[in-house]
């Protein structure tokens, strides 16, 4: 007998017959001998709702009631979604964040899981139900509900997963599996049989959209085996595990993008010691995040140094008078933004030991007559800043450029 935890997002349970669909799914889990625990999103777009009527009421909601609020989709979902087993003739019982318990940190919005107790879960299984936990939310020390952030039904999943020892943890989606690229942009993309925690991090952190950043990260860290596939049909999905050697034998496992950045390039600023340490100070101190940083010093008889960065454009709005500011302080002669950018990055374990990745990868995007704007690499993946006007000719370039058109990974 296996301990197998089911995850079902926002589009899985959009509906009655999505959710009788799911009851039948986990029963079919159980009756092949296995404890089942279901986790799930709020129905698609009744979070979006929810937080819309708190913006109709007031303009800048508390986030503590917007966590209430907001928290209240999967409590529909999961009492359905229990409804809907027993009605299919299995036994279940659904429970909320503070009851399972999900102990969170005080961060309204985007909380931070500290601890999980899986005593009411065993319980519930020991007498053969299968447990629905409402995803997406916890409790602070205080009693107060919280919620962990968009896409925080998978952080819970992997996280209960790790905490009740699970055998696996099944994320279903609508999609039915981790792809070499994105398929709407790339025809010739494919299902990936198995990847590891690392390029799935990667991928993730880079633009796929298919699993949360953060769970991902505490797969990694507990070891959860984490099964990505379809909830409209059994077709077997993608493996996000540990590395092998196998998974080190495949030197590019994919191609993302991401069109959430912006560059801001500061012309002129002195070429001496701290100037670059006062920028990017004064940025952190402002919780603005910057990705990549290129620095080109000209040298004369006035040494001037232009500076060029990547930060996400939600936090552009808000940071570009303060960047202004900070560009004068320090001399600049010109600031300048740029939104009309895209970063293509490839991911691979394979990377480490191969030379001549990135080479390989500039000169397929030369070869297009796509100019490179900046460059950002780790050991396992390698990021260029183009134009957005590039992003389906780079991916596919580099895509089949790399082969992926024929690589669908190891079998797990």
């Amino acid at each position: 007998m296996a301990l197998v935890v089911q995850k079902f997002g926002g589009t899985s349970v959009g509906n009655i017959d999505r959710i009788r669909n799911v009851a039948r799914r986990a029963i079919a889990t159980q009756k092949a001998g296995n404890d089942v625990v279901v986790i799930v999103s709020a129905m698609s777009g009744e979070t979006n709702r929810l937080l819309a009527l708190a913006h109709e009421v007031v303009k800048v909601p508390d986030a503590r009631e917007m966590d209430v609020i907001a928290s209240t989709g999967e409590q529909v979902t999961a009492a359905l979604t229990a409804m809907a087993i027993q009605s299919e003739g299995g036994q279940a019982r659904s429970l909320l964040g503070h009851q399972v318990k999900v102990l969170t940190d005080g961060a309204f919005t985007k909380a931070r899981i500290k601890a999980i107790d899986g005593s009411k879960i065993f319980d519930a299984t020991k007498k053969g139900e299968i447990v629905v936990v409402a995803g997406f939310q916890g409790v602070n020390e205080s009693g107060d509900i919280t919620t962990l952030g968009r896409g925080g039904s998978d952080t819970s999943a992997v996280a209960i997963a790790a905490a009740i020892s699970a055998d696996a943890c099944e994320i279903y989606t609508d999609v039915d599996g981790v792809y070499t690229t994105d398929p709407n942009i790339c025809p010739s993309a494919r299902k990936i049989a198995k990847i590891s925690y690392e390029e799935m991090l990667e991928l993730a952190s880079l633009g796929a959209k298919v699993l949360q950043i953060r769970s991902v990260e505490i797969a990694m860290k507990y070891g959860v085996p984490v099964h990505v596939r379809s909830s409209f049909n059994d077709a077997p999905g993608t493996w996000v595990t540990r590395e092998d050697k196998s998974l080190e034998d495949v030197v590019v496992a994919g191609i993302a993008y991401d069109k959430g950045d912006a560059r801001v390039h500061v012309t002129g600023v002195e070429d001496k010691p701290g100037v670059v340490a006062e920028l990017f100070g004064a940025l952190a101190e402002k919780n603005i995040s910057v990705d990549m940083i290129i620095q080109n010093a000209t040298k004369g008889h006035n040494e001037r140094a232009d500076v060029t960065f990547t930060l996400p454009k939600t936090d552009l709005a808000r940071g570009r008078p303060f960047i202004d500011e900070v560009g004068k302080r320090l001399g600049a002669l010109e600031v300048r933004y740029d939104e009309d950018i895209v970063k293509v990055s490839i991911v691979g374990l394979g990377m480490r030991s191969h030379a001549g990745i990135a080479a390989k990868m500039f000169r397929i995007l030369a070869t297009e007559g796509i100019n490179i704007q900046a460059i950002s690499t780790s050991e396992i993946k390698v990021s260029c800043v183009v134009a957005a006007k590039y992003t389906e000719l780079a991916v596919r370039a580099l895509h089949d450029g790399f082969g992926l058109e024929k690589t669908v990974g190891p079998t797990p």
